[in-house]
């Protein structure tokens, strides 16, 4: 979920809906990875991009929402 984020990946989610057979996908981690710029990544779902799935958005260099160049937003539905 959203609220339980991409800390799921590291940790088991304390929160419902609880998953019966994490494994911990990153439990070798303490932490959640950073995105390039050492921002974090944004994750939501169901998505807002994605309203099927889930979003998972990279903000940029700045670190916020929208921008071009370095600056530019990075989703998992961009194909490039």
């Amino acid at each position: 979920t959203t609220e339980q984020g991409l800390e799921a990946l590291v940790r088991k989610p304390s929160t419902p809906p609880i998953p019966q057979n994490w494994n911990g996908y990153l439990e070798n981690r303490k932490t959640v990875p950073t995105d390039p710029w050492g921002n974090e990544y944004v994750y939501r779902y169901p998505g807002q991009l994605n309203p099927d799935g889930y979003d998972l958005i990279c903000y940029g260099a700045d670190g916020r929402p929208g921008g071009t160049d370095e600056n530019e937003d990075i989703t998992n539905l961009d194909e490039d």
